[in-house]
């Protein structure tokens, strides 16, 4: 089907509605249905879809996948409304999407549909419902029970109780015994044409087989036992060959005559085990003692393992044929072998195998009468009732698109269920529920690494997970997307709880993490968190090589200790103190101190205007991470998640930040909830920490007071700036008295 034509030449009024960035068509009533061919496939949310994987009765996408390639696509979708449309009397039914269709909604003005409201009758008054108003799906899934009081059904299959005649019957039954059944519409065994003629076929094919061995007496040399006696004859064949054969080799040269009765070393090894007669290693051992030109003794010096196949071989062949003799000789075995070449070869001929099991006889009997002529003509008038039985099958398909149809265009043409939250999409598989988090968009993935390598362009947080129902021994893998919070607790080994759309519960493992930007308020902490990552890993490292020093220098002193011990002499134990050390630490003090002062004086000289100031801070840290990640948050896109599993959708379908907030909601107490904020387990706080605190701060403050950190601070922040001539370390100026004031220490040395 080609392409639907462009909306420059529809003549249907469309209605839009605006979702997920973009236009998305509204499907309101049946003559929006009906016109889908007249609107612009470029307006399609989505082109294709696969019909697997979905939470979508697959039977209804199988009956719209026409060419069965496992793949629906727009012009499928065409067909089917149109189809659906035309056999009801208002197309607006298909919005109902209600599993029971009433027989008044058929449209019973055009041939199809009157054969369709025909049809429908016929499976009400089979299931004993003749006087029903309407049809289900129940009603027409299950056509076993539809067929099953029914001799005739359309399939080309006839079960046995078809035929009035018993002897037909038998056939029948003869036919599926010797090469099975095919299954009717009802649900009962029967045959089919291809089967009936392969029947006759064969039972010809052997009847004619048999004729040759009739026809010549030397096929059966015993009569009726020569089968059981080629039988034995032929399991003791080889063997006996073999004698005869290493007899003749040691008749021709002497020296063969102990390789041939095999070497003593290989019964030392068999004795050396437990052994019984039917071992395979005797077995494989020479049917008597070989000597030149010996005939075969029938009874001493046998191998044990062949004892009872040569006795069976004596009572069937040699008795019948040669008597009682003690032994057999050469000759009197290639006479024999010669007895039974013509039922050999007769017998490697076999034809018609398949009805071997009925007998001579019976297969005879039934080409005798005319089964087959009855048999085919009962095939014949069942399958002219195979346009009815169709329409049976149409049935099924228009109440199915009655109830579906409606709800996979408004996850195909447009996404309205996903967009309106009224109900999950059909690619939405269940909910995930893991770190304080529900996830609503999950979606099911074959193949994770593949999945994940086109998924990762949709700009979301994906975690995939293995999900396992230990109860039925059920596995399955998703794809979840995080679009609420942060990612903070969210990585590979964490466990949660999936629910399907059928409320069953799964275990959720995570196993492979695609990391995209989550919130803008996981980006306004970023910077600080790693940060505080940073810290913690240096302090780590720090304390672990100061560990590892203080480690060496114990193991030092103790070795210098010991070496005191045997020596004599006591160990130097006045430490050195490294003058360049002390100096690097009093510079570190000073910059330190610089740069804090410089930066409270700075905030201090704000003002009123500090506040701003620490958000000027805030925004100058937190905001380029918080910029990039909404720019990425606005490239959330739902397509590649999709395309990932086969679909081809045509729009760029945007997941924002308020859209994504529905789609994960995080963990929040119930309205009108009581709080006990008393925490039994909380840490104890400890009053002498806030003392010290406050000590500390007077002190720092005392020495403000008097001057002593004047040198190290800004002018601006002095005591004898701030507090003018009430600072205790103010001095006048000598040569201007009322000249700024000065703190002691703070001029130029004398």
């Amino acid at each position: 089907m080609s392409a639907t034509q462009s909306n420059a030449n529809s003549t249907h009024i469309w209605k839009f509605f605006r979702a997920g960035g973009f236009d998305q068509v509204r499907l309101e009533s049946g003559a929006d249905l009906m016109a889908l061919d007249q609107l612009d496939q470029k307006l399609w949310v989505a082109l294709a879809c696969p019909t697997r994987g979905l939470e979508f009765d697959s039977k209804t996408l199988d009956l719209i996948d026409a060419d069965k390639d496992g793949r629906i696509r727009a012009p499928d979708i065409i067909a089917a409304t149109q189809w659906a449309g035309r056999c009801l009397q208002n197309p607006d039914e298909l919005l109902k999407c209600s599993p029971s269709l009433s027989l008044s909604a058929f449209n019973d003005a055009i041939p199809e549909g009157k054969q369709l409201l025909s049809s429908a009758r016929q499976i009400l008054v089979n299931l004993g419902k003749k006087d029903a108003t309407a049809i289900t799906i129940d009603d027409t899934t299950d056509t076993t029970k539809i067929f099953a009081q029914t001799v005739f059904n359309g399939d080309g299959i006839v079960p046995a109780d078809s035929a009035e005649d018993d002897a037909v019957k038998t056939v029948i039954g003869d036919v599926i015994a010797c090469l099975g059944a095919d299954t009717d519409r009802s649900g009962k065994p029967g045959v089919s044409q291809l089967r009936v003629d392969q029947f006759f076929l064969e039972a010809q094919a052997f009847t004619d087989w048999w004729k040759k061995a009739e026809s010549d007496v030397s096929v059966f040399p015993l009569g009726d036992d020569t089968p059981a006696a080629y039988a034995a004859m032929k399991t003791v064949k080889a063997k006996i060959d073999d004698y005869f054969a290493r007899c003749r080799l040691a008749a021709f040269d002497a020296r063969a005559l102990t390789a041939v009765n095999r070497q003593e070393a290989e019964y030392l090894a068999l004795a050396a085990k437990d052994l019984t007669i039917t071992a395979s290693e005797i077995a494989s051992f020479p049917l008597a003692r070989i000597e030149a030109a010996k005939p075969l003794l029938l009874q001493d010096g046998l191998n044990p393992a062949w004892a009872d196949a040569i006795g069976k071989f004596r009572a069937l062949v040699l008795r019948p044929l040669l008597g009682e003799i003690p032994a057999l000789p050469e000759a009197d075995w290639a006479a024999i072998t010669a007895r039974f070449a013509g039922y050999e070869s007769w017998f490697g001929a076999k034809a018609g195998a398949g009805v071997e099991k009925l007998g001579l006889q019976r297969v005879r009997q039934i080409l005798s009468g005319n089964s087959r002529e009855i048999i085919t003509a009962l095939i014949a008038k069942d399958k002219a009732l195979e346009p009815e039985a169709n329409s049976i099958t149409a049935v099924d398909k228009l109440v199915r698109f009655h109830r579906d149809l409606y709800r996979l265009l408004n996850n195909f043409v447009s996404f309205q269920d996903f967009y309106r939250r009224r109900e999950k999409a059909v690619f939405q598989l269940g909910t995930l529920y893991l770190d304080q988090r529900s996830c609503e968009l999950c979606v099911r993935v074959d193949d994770a690494p593949k999945h994940a390598a086109l998924a990762g362009l949709a700009k979301t947080f994906l975690a995939y997970c293995d999900l396992t129902r230990k109860s039925t021994g059920e596995k399955m893998t998703i794809a979840a997307a995080f679009t609420n919070g942060d990612s903070d607790n969210l990585m590979v080994g964490r466990n949660g709880i999936f629910y399907d759309r059928s409320g069953r519960d799964w275990d959720a493992t995570i196993t492979k993490i695609v990391d995209q930007p989550i919130s803008i308020r996981q980006a306004f902490w970023a910077p600080y968190k790693k940060v505080v990552r940073i810290i913690e890993e240096q302090i780590a490292k720090r304390a672990a090589a100061a560990d590892a020093a203080s480690t060496e220098k114990l193991a030092t002193a103790a070795l210098s200790t010991e070496k005191a011990a045997v020596t004599g002499k006591a160990p130097d134990q006045k430490p050195k103190l490294d003058s360049g050390v002390i100096a690097a630490l009093g510079v570190a003090a000073a910059g330190i101190s610089g740069m804090i002062g410089g930066v409270v004086g700075a905030f201090l000289g704000l003002g009123l205007w500090m506040p701003l100031g620490v958000l000027g801070v805030l925004l100058l840290i937190s905001g380029p991470s918080m910029v990039l990640a909404w720019l990425k948050l606005r490239q959330r896109n739902l397509g590649p998640i999709l395309d990932a599993n086969g679909w081809a959708v045509n729009a760029r379908a945007r997941i924002n930040i308020p859209f994504g907030a529905s789609l994960t909601n995080v963990a929040k107490l119930p309205p009108g909830t009581q709080r006990d904020l008393f925490d039994p387990f909380a840490e104890k706080k400890s009053p002498w920490k806030l003392w010290l605190l406050l000590f500390a701060m007077a002190g720092i403050a005392f020495g403000w007071w008097q001057g002593k950190f004047d040198q190290f601070l800004p002018s601006q922040l002095r005591s004898t700036t701030v507090l003018g001539a009430n600072a205790p370390a103010y001095k006048p100026s000598v040569s201007n008295p009322g000249a700024t004031n000065t703190a002691v220490g703070t001029g130029p040395p004398k």
